[in-house]
């Protein structure tokens, strides 16, 4: 497990780091962003992605299940000047009536998708939120990538540098998990995250028969996080790479602005 697991202020500050320097102009290249702009984030965390969003003077909200990671960010957002145009809500977003929310222009899903058991439903409910012409902003990991188990969450150091060993039959990887001393709590968020597992066909899948519509997507052999995170460079998917199923083994991310039809 890595220290940024448990300082969450290092986590919320690369968060807003990579929102600023690569999650912001890669919207910004399709999409207009201003003061006006009313802006959503499900699976927030501590909301790290909605600062530079907050700086610019933009409405936002950040949505998360967790209390504590919400209690964290309201901590970290305490003396932001324009905290006023923030609200946080400690939730789980399918018992949100849509009505109860007003409509945001923007909806933020990073790296979060892939922790949804449903995700057709998250889809729908976010479609039922959003503003006419509103857009959708996405990332995830595909599961067959390296790391695409979250096996870095482990907290034996030699697991958690092992790429793709995730990829095991389930009962040969939970055995590893349990002869290596993996707590049974941690188990059970590695397995769910298996449960939940997504690759990119699979999304494409899901946006088409949501109706919704593509407008951009881009395939990154190295994260643009991994700069800020490890100190390597951006570097988007070599084309040879770039065939269906495949593509998934070696894509660390994908990024995504998709629309209702």
């Amino acid at each position: 497990m890595q220290h940024r697991h448990f300082n969450r202020e290092l986590y919320f500050n690369e968060q807003s780091l990579i929102t600023e320097k690569y999650v912001i102009p890669y919207i910004k290249s399709i999409f207009t962003i201003n003061q006006d702009t009313v802006i959503a984030e499900i699976g927030c965390a501590e909301a790290g992605t909605l600062r530079t969003f907050l700086d610019m003077g933009c409405k936002v909200t950040g949505i998360d299940i967790s209390k504590i990671r919400i209690e964290n960010a309201t901590k970290f957002y305490a003396g932001h000047p324009l905290n006023k145009n923030l609200t946080l809500i400690a939730e789980d977003i399918f018992s949100i009536v849509p009505d109860k929310l007003e409509k945001f222009d923007l909806i933020i899903l990073r790296d979060s998708l892939e922790h949804i058991q449903d995700q057709d439903k998250l889809l729908l409910h976010a479609k039922n939120i959003l503003n006419q012409n509103g857009m959708i902003f996405l990332s995830f990991p595909p599961w067959r990538m390296p790391f695409g188990g979250h096996q870095q969450m482990c907290t034996k150091k030699l697991l958690s540098i092992i790429p793709y060993f995730h990829l095991l039959p389930k009962p040969l990887y939970v055995g590893i998990l349990k002869l290596f001393g993996e707590k049974q709590y941690r188990i059970k968020e590695l397995m769910a995250i298996r449960e939940t597992r997504i690759s990119i066909q699979k999304f494409r899948k899901i946006v088409s028969k949501n109706d919704f519509k593509i407008d951009k997507e881009d395939f990154f052999f190295i994260n643009p996080g991994y700069e800020i995170k490890f100190g390597l460079k951006l570097r988007k998917l070599p084309k040879i790479f770039n065939i269906p199923y495949l593509r998934d083994f070696f894509t660390t991310v994908c990024f995504y602005i998709i629309r209702p039809n």
